[in-house]
């Protein structure tokens, strides 16, 4: 039976420009690490309706804590700044 992907929950204020960089940003550096990931992009809002599906959230912005799931909450896809250690870290969270 092969591997079901793991679902990334990509929020931002909008879900238009910022998640999309983000979502890209973590399929091509999870498929390069030969984890397989599906993301969803969504509003901030909507992560909490959300959240039961996915195994990890990152989100630009601020969202609840108590969703019972790992959130990275980063801008190192915008900036570039530290951009590894957060892909280190989503990929550590989807492989256990």
């Amino acid at each position: 039976m092969a591997e079901k992907p793991k679902l990334v929950l990509v929020a931002c204020g909008t879900a238009i420009a910022t998640s999309t960089v983000v979502a890209i940003g973590i399929e091509e550096a999870m498929q390069e690490r030969g984890v397989k990931v599906t993301t969803q992009q969504c509003k901030a809002m909507e992560v909490p309706s959300l959240a039961a599906s996915a195994d990890l959230i990152v989100t630009t912005t601020p969202v609840p804590a108590n969703l019972g799931k790992p959130v990275i909450q980063t801008l190192a896809f915008l900036t570039g700044v530290g951009k590894e250690e957060v892909l280190d870290q989503i990929e550590k969270i989807l492989r256990s």
